[in-house]
């Protein structure tokens, strides 16, 4: 077998079953044999910027990697924001990216790039196959490391003629790295630091935002005192009815300030102590207080639930009689009238909402919290867009859908982000995704008057040119129509309910304009 033929067979043996690609001509070897080995799901992307989301969203539900196929170091770039936001998530996905045939390199042809240090910038590992009996082995490897705690993005540079060469040999399958062992010292001074003075929070990261890891640390926070916030970037959790609160760090820094004065300690679960997104001018990066006690129970690439059952043991807790609050009835919730708020969605969803959907929530200024949806609504997970890098939100939603099997997916997503991934919609229709999208057209970059004032300063004519996206206006719905998704603009409430229960009821992919 070829090369090319060797590395699908190997992504296979090792779990690897769905491939998001923009193909390109050093990658065409590579299509070719998938169709000569089933077994193999390959999602086109119009772009690569939604080949990288995609594999992101699908990730954060299935819990393993997928592969993505990109075009050269230029293909590599157009999806890099999103493979970044990716690598915040810890999401794993092996990152294959086609490149000149070996011999063609030293001639610097149009396309030629840096790519190992293109792909430095996002990935865990970059590998490039020294020749094609080694590039099954190589690609086990990739798999590997990007299975390990937490998910990791693992590059593998594929130059042309060791795909289409013979000698091809498929791989076994290669295990993960098992996480590092919590120090029990760790553990004994987290016991201590809750059990102390002072007021004291549990601050929860990626891995540990579960039922088992919240339940955990609510069990824990409950017999010490303590409060439990997930980290403003968690990259997803539970919500809805059966779920604990479980409320972020805020992103502005004046209210995460606020939030965080509050207390003497803070115990970190698998995430870095709060900062703030940017410097301002006479604000701190850190967001704690100066004199709070700060003490890591478990690193990133620790199995931060494992901590949290030694620390609820070392309370006394007994782990196998804690449960999850009790799914209770579907609660009656009045549908909201007139005018569009952010409230009046929030009510809407957490009405409308079916049982075990998926929200993908990129609607920056637009949120508040959606409290409403997270405490009454059906069971749901919650995703949001974790690096600051926008334009993640319709890509993470469809390979949310492509692994959710048939779960509906709800896409809340602000007019300037989607902007940059529209693309996705098409991969929506063309994959018939149940994955309704709530697109919140207020015709500017809000997110930016408000870092404007943070800074101190006052939008002039020029700058209101740069953050308004009213001239000309985007026709959304008629976006949406052209990639042949069925779209609706509404403008009420009482409409936007409606678009809601027929966007759910379709099983297919639905596009709803709110203008706010």
């Amino acid at each position: 077998m070829n090369g090319a033929e060797s590395l699908v067979r190997s992504l296979l043996a090792n779990g690897v079953d769905t491939c998001f690609a923009n193909p390109g001509t050093s990658e065409m070897h590579f299509v070719a044999a998938l169709d000569r080995v089933d077994g193999v799901r390959c999602v086109l992307g119009l772009h690569e910027n939604v080949v990288t989301g995609m594999a992101d969203g699908y990730y954060r539900i299935s819990g393993k990697p997928a592969a993505t196929l990109l075009h050269c170091g230029p293909g590599l770039s157009n999806g890099s924001a999103n493979l970044h936001n990716a690598r915040r998530a810890e999401s794993g996905i092996v990152n294959i990216v086609g490149d000149h045939a070996t011999g063609h390199r030293p001639y610097d042809s149009p396309l030629t790039a840096d790519v190992p240090a293109l792909a430095g910038a996002v990935s865990a590992s970059v590998c490039t196959p020294a020749n094609t009996e080694t590039l099954g082995a190589d690609a086990a490897r990739a798999v590997a490391i990007a299975r390990q705690h937490p998910g990791r993005i693992a590059t593998l540079i594929l130059p042309a003629d060791i795909s289409w060469s013979e000698g091809g040999v498929e791989a076994a399958t290669h295990s993960a790295t098992p996480p590092p062992v919590i120090d029990p010292l760790a553990v004994e001074t987290a016991r201590q630091l809750l059990g102390g003075d002072g007021r004291s929070l549990i601050l929860l990261g990626n891995s540990t935002a579960t039922h088992e890891g919240i339940g955990l640390a609510y069990a824990i926070a409950g017999r010490a005192g303590a409060d439990v916030m997930a980290s403003s970037t968690v990259a997803s959790h539970p919500g809805g009815r059966g779920t604990h609160p479980f409320p972020r760090v805020p992103y502005p820094v004046d209210a995460a300030i606020e939030v965080l004065a509050a207390y003497d300690n803070v115990l970190l679960v698998n995430c870095p102590p709060p900062v703030g997104f940017f410097g301002y001018p006479g604000k701190p990066s850190l967001l704690c207080r100066p004199d709070a006690v700060v003490h890591t129970l478990s690193r990133r690439e620790q199995d931060g639930t494992e901590a949290l059952r030694l620390l609820a043991t070392a309370f006394g807790l007994d782990i196998g009689e804690m449960n999850r609050p009790a799914i209770g009835p579907r609660q009656e919730i009045e549908l909201p009238h007139g005018e569009p708020t952010p409230e009046k969605l929030d009510q809407a969803l957490a009405a409308l909402l079916p049982d075990r959907a998926i929200i993908v929530d990129e609607s920056i200024t637009y949120s508040n919290g959606f409290t409403t949806t997270r405490a009454a609504a059906a069971p749901h997970d919650w995703l949001v867009i974790t690096g600051g890098a926008i334009g993640g939100g319709m890509p993470v939603a469809t390979g949310a859908a492509i692994a959710g099997g048939g779960r509906q997916v709800v896409n809340l997503q602000a007019d300037g982000s989607a902007a940059y991934t529209l693309q996705a919609l098409w991969t929506q229709a063309r994959e018939n995704l149940p994955c309704t999208t709530v697109l919140l057209n207020n015709r500017r970059y809000n997110i930016l008057l408000g870092e404007y004032r943070n800074v101190g300063a006052v939008p002039g004519p020029t700058a209101m040119s740069m953050l308004d996206l009213d001239n000309p206006d985007i026709r959304w719905a008629d976006l949406a129509r052209s990639l042949g998704v069925e779209a609706v603009c509404v403008a009420t409430m009482e409409e936007c309910a409606q678009a809601l229960s027929r966007g759910f009821g379709s099983g297919k992919p639905y596009f709803i304009e709110l203008l706010v």
